[in-house]
């Protein structure tokens, strides 16, 4: 019986410190950097299997293109099953032979070229999945980061409202204040606890939104990387060209200047030649056939077809500018953002949260004191939150912006196999 309650106590005891020991681990892990992030979401993110089998549709139409037209085999048998001579097979004239469509005036190159601009076309769009996956895991590695410090931002003010409540029970026990007062800061410290929770929900739903993307879970982000904004020195403008928004619409143009070519292609007929064997039944004789055909273009001569593909071009020629013109736009107002965020970030997160800072301290120590009431208490600390969570909502909106504009600005690949 001892040894059972021996090895109990021992089990206990192990168990109670594995667990200590796994918590100490995973309180002592490294944050889960923006980088780390990227990373993962790209090894487990179905959009870059979409740009993948993009590409490959795209090679595999490239090799369609490049193909001949087949060759037919063709068999007849003539003068059978007639009367007369013609009674069976005793006059049966049977010719054996290939037929072998040319096809003339480029039709094969023109293919080709349409392949290839798809090619790089989906090249690209594979270069734009990954810019605009970037784009979805900073927001919401951001998005994660900014509700941490909004939870460490409500719960400290969770224990400054215990503060200011203690502080309030020893006036009114000392006979220098009113009951008021303790109800207020009683009230004061319960909306402080349900600010926390919402906080503490929140934050749980942004990190679960994360790990969703990247495919693992992170109990602490870095939050140097939040609070860094960069220098206040002029920034070089953004142009549109060279962007990945740039080469998309000139990708679309070359497309449909190569379809331009393949429908002029097509208005020249293709030529099919034969040539055949014809075995003469009644006389064992056998000769050569050879045959040319040429299809007359009466009905269909192709035109309407090079109307609708030159009409195609000159739209994707009109987008590509309407296109570039949008990109300038919006390259110009979130250069705008970011440098309004910056500017707003600096200001909530130095002096203006030092001052906050500076009066709530002042406030806590009169009013223990006595030399202030606790309206002005009150007031000092409701200040001092709104400043930090302007802080914070202002970092938020920086880093946004900021990804923002790299999307914006995202290089296109200067070759096209390097988006492959």
């Amino acid at each position: 019986m001892k040894r059972m309650i021996a090895a109990v106590l021992v089990a206990t005891a192990c168990a109670s410190s594995n667990s200590a020991q796994a918590q100490d681990t995973e309180a002592s892990a490294p944050p889960l950097t923006l980088d780390e992030a990227l990373t993962a979401a790209g090894a487990v993110s179905p959009a870059v299997e979409v740009s993948r089998s993009g590409i490959q549709a795209a090679q595999a139409q490239r090799s369609i293109a490049g193909l001949r037209p087949n060759p037919s085999l063709d068999a007849m048998s003539e003068n059978v099953a007639g009367t007369g001579i013609y009674k069976g097979l005793r006059s049966a004239e049977t010719t054996v032979g290939v037929s072998l469509p040319l096809e003339l005036g480029g039709k094969r190159s023109a293919r080709v070229a349409v392949a290839n601009a798809q090619l790089d076309r989906a090249s690209l769009e594979a270069a734009i999945i990954q810019a605009d996956l970037r784009l979805r895991v900073t927001q919401a590695y951001n998005d994660a980061a900014a509700s941490q410090r909004r939870v460490v931002t409500a719960r400290e003010q969770v224990g400054i409202a215990n503060e200011v409540l203690r502080a309030a029970r020893v006036r009114v026990a000392a006979g220098r204040a009113s009951p008021l007062e303790e109800q207020r800061a009683d009230v004061a410290r319960l909306n402080a606890e349900g600010a926390a929770e919402r906080a503490e929900r929140s934050a749980q739903v942004a990190l679960g939104n994360l790990a969703r993307l990247i495919g693992r879970g992170a109990s602490s982000l870095d939050t140097a990387w939040f609070a860094r904004i960069e220098g206040a020195g002029p920034r070089l403008p953004v142009r549109s060209e060279g962007t990945l928004t740039a080469a998309a619409v000139q990708a679309d143009l070359t497309t449909a200047t190569a379809q331009v070519r393949l429908a002029r292609s097509q208005r020249i007929p293709d030529v099919t030649i034969s040539a055949s064997a014809r075995r003469l039944e009644m006389t064992n004789d056998t000769a050569a056939v050879f045959g040319v055909s040429v299809p007359l273009p009466l009905f269909n001569n192709g035109r309407a077809a090079v109307d609708l593909a030159s009409a195609q071009r000159t739209q994707a020629d009109a987008q590509r500018r309407l296109a570039l013109l949008d990109a300038e736009q919006a390259i110009a107002s979130a250069q705008g953002d970011v440098a309004n965020a910056a500017t707003t970030a600096r200001n909530a997160t130095g002096p203006t949260l030092a001052a906050a800072q500076e009066a709530a301290r002042i406030a806590r120590i009169g009013y223990r004191e006595g030399k202030f009431g606790q309206l002005d208490l009150l007031e000092a600390e409701r200040t001092l939150a709104d400043t930090r969570t302007a802080a914070i909502d202002a970092l938020a909106a920086y880093h946004d912006a900021q990804a923002r504009l790299e999307r914006l600005a995202a290089p296109a690949p200067t070759d096209a196999k390097d988006a492959r």
